[in-house]
């Protein structure tokens, strides 16, 4: 990664002198003459057309905004690719435009980074949009769905059917604009230290487990119970928990459940394909010469293309890795678990979107997107996995 980063700065330098003149005439000519389509789509540009008019803009003033994060500083792949996205937004700005990361707890507690940029105390935030679910109902069902989209489906509801509108349009009064940033892809089940045959099994187990797929798992019987990151380990060592999930094998060898838990269970049904969001404050964003806007929603997708690579890699390496230590068995839930789970998410969903109008509205968008996309992704992505084991 270090190398990556060396290597782009040393050879960007010429190029950003030669071309920034270039393409800002181009930009204000193409402006000037045909609006300003730059990434919010007709959601936003009337706004941007009023607020800056035919003003003249000055390119040669600096920029220095704070992104709040979630995630402890520099944590493994999350936080990292926030503090790589601001180097990219420094690099394409020619300085222009500097963008300060600090992760949960530096200066506020992480879970306040949404009220923080709402306010303008920082600028921009990054997390996971289930977060929210206290103050947004919604909000979860953009981060992950039991049983729901993976990574590319998440892309594709969010970028290419209208996914990411509908969330811009819940996150404006509280004058925020979210963008999608990245993907866990598919995670694990989780860690036992029980096996699970039947959903018999699942009664009474205390189990690390949030969100929708918290109320899926007590609706089957079980127990959940929440706990933070730093006390899972010792949680489970010790039996307080008798299984918790986490994200993947990358993050979860990191962790060590390997060393005090049986079995290792996939695939990871309460969350398929987790989404992680960056947000700006509205006001701030509009406030931005349109280049600079344009140059910080570049950056968050190449952003979110980096993450869900990352987490690929990272993950079909150090599963390798937990196999070698030969203490954990790896193991599937039963179909027949597994449909029981399905039949319970379906309670879930259904308590959910008839107490929250916005919830269904969201909800009816995925399912929608669901039956379109179902019968070209039976022919496609599912056919042409099964090639791989022939």
């Amino acid at each position: 990664m270090s190398f990556f980063c060396e290597k782009m700065h040393k050879n960007r330098t010429y190029w950003h002198n030669y071309t920034f003149m270039k393409s800002r005439r181009k930009f204000l000519t193409s402006t000037a003459l045909g609006g300003i389509g730059i990434g919010l789509g007709s959601a936003c540009s009337d706004e941007v057309i009023r607020k800056e008019g035919n003003s003249r803009i000055d390119y040669s003033k600096k920029y220095s905004w704070k992104m709040f994060t979630t995630w402890p500083p520099n944590f493994p792949i999350l936080g990292e690719g926030c503090v790589l996205f601001s180097q990219w937004v420094e690099e394409m700005s020619g300085g222009r435009m500097k963008i300060r990361v600090f992760g949960g707890g530096e200066i506020v507690p992480a879970l306040e980074t949404f009220e923080a940029v709402k306010e303008g105390i920082a600028e921009m935030g990054n997390a996971a949009a289930y977060y929210w679910a206290g103050k947004i109902p919604s909000s979860q069902l953009f981060a992950s769905v039991p049983f729901g989209l993976n990574a590319q489906q998440m892309n594709t509801w969010l970028l290419a059917y209208g996914g990411e509108q509908l969330w811009r349009e819940i996150y404006e009064p509280f004058n925020l604009i979210p963008f999608t940033t990245g993907n866990t892809g598919v995670q694990m089940g989780g860690w036992f230290n029980q096996k699970i045959d039947s959903i018999e099994d699942i009664s009474g187990l205390k189990m690390r487990i949030p969100g929708l797929g918290g109320k899926v798992w007590a609706k089957a019987g079980g127990t959940t119970v929440l706990v933070s990151g730093g006390e899972i380990y010792t949680n489970l060592e010790r039996g307080v928990i008798d299984a918790t999930e986490w994200i993947g094998p990358y993050h979860d060898y990191l962790m060590g459940f390997h060393q005090v838990a049986k079995y290792y269970y996939y695939p990871g049904w309460h969350e398929p394909g987790t989404a992680f969001e960056s947000f700006v404050n509205r006001e701030k964003y509009l406030e931005l010469p349109p280049d600079l806007r344009e140059i910080i929603t570049s950056a968050l997708y190449r952003l979110n293309l980096w993450l869900i690579s990352q987490f690929e890699m990272k993950n079909a390496e150090h599963l390798e890795l937990i196999k070698k230590t030969g203490k954990v068995q790896i193991l599937a839930f039963p179909d027949s678990v597994l449909k029981e789970l399905k039949r319970y998410k379906g309670e879930v969903i259904d308590e959910l979107i008839a107490s929250d109008p916005a919830s269904k509205k969201v909800f009816d968008s995925i399912s929608s997107f669901k039956e379109l996309m179902g019968p070209w992704t039976r022919i496609s992505e599912k056919e042409f996995y099964k090639t791989q084991d022939l």
